[in-house]
């Protein structure tokens, strides 16, 4: 318990291993995300997140920008599957995040192996909050009420590309996450990358079998400062490379309040 409270004040990234998640049902998530990326660009096309009010769905590289440049990264934006509300004008306009995904018709095993992956990390991540509240001396459900019932739950399916102009390109710039709590699963290349201290970075290499586990902005402000959301970016890829790496976020519930909590060092 200490080390993961050192872990998330000193540097808010860590590996995470014996998860209880099974190598071959990981092999599985990372074949599918493959297979994903495969398809032709009219099928992912047809998916695109402009046809989708719950912002859902697929995206070339380069059209999500950070830092005001473009990250040279394809992605395939899945959200926890919820009956959408029957909004009207006077409803607050984030209700209209919960709803449905979409899904590639000639790959119909992404759909149920990718719900079945959200609920699993969904376990994994709540069972991280308990033990990192137990671990800075609080009630170990303090942060439950961040999340409630119907967390921000969101998964990324990501793909950065061969890179012919790597050193002016991004897979994606420096930032921090929004949310709770992130976990990546990497394939075997290299590039993400975490800042330590002030523009010294470090690579996060990949290790099989592992979670990478960051935490986010959300649990830095819960906690005044004393959890880490640590600013990090991806390089892009090698010229003879492509890089797969699955993301998971949790986030608050949309209608929450986020409760400041007194940490005593």
């Amino acid at each position: 318990m200490s080390l993961l409270k050192e872990a998330a004040h000193d540097v808010g990234f860590f590996y995470l291993s014996e998860h209880g998640v099974s190598s071959s049902f990981l092999e599985r998530v990372r074949e599918l995300t493959k297979k994903f990326f495969l398809l032709s660009e009219e099928e992912k096309l047809s998916i695109s997140m402009i046809n989708s009010p719950h912002f859902r769905g697929y995206n070339r590289a380069g059209n999500e920008r950070t830092n005001g440049k473009s990250d040279w990264r394809e992605q395939f934006d899945i959200g926890a599957e919820r009956e959408p509300f029957n909004l009207t004008d006077k409803d607050p306009i984030w209700m209209g995040l919960h709803g449905y995904n979409q899904w590639p018709e000639s790959l119909p095993e992404l759909k149920n192996t990718i719900l079945a992956y959200n609920d699993i990390l969904t376990h994994i991540s709540l069972k991280l909050l308990r033990s990192l509240a137990l671990g800075l001396g609080l009630p170990e459900n303090s942060f439950d009420i961040i999340y409630g019932n119907t967390p921000n739950e969101h998964i990324k399916l990501i793909k950065y590309p061969r890179c012919d102009i790597r050193k002016e390109a991004q897979g994606v710039g420096a930032h921090k996450d929004s949310g709770l709590l992130t976990l990546i699963l990497q394939d075997e290349n290299k590039g993400l990358q975490v800042e330590v201290d002030d523009n010294e970075w470090v690579d996060v290499l990949p290790i099989n079998d592992t979670f990478v586990v960051n935490l986010g902005e959300l649990l830095e402000l819960a906690t005044n400062g004393y959890l880490r959301a640590t600013v990090h970016k991806v390089l892009p890829t090698e010229e003879q490379n492509e890089r797969l790496s699955i993301a998971y976020f949790l986030g608050a519930s949309l209608d929450s309040v986020v409760p400041v909590f007194v940490v005593v060092n």
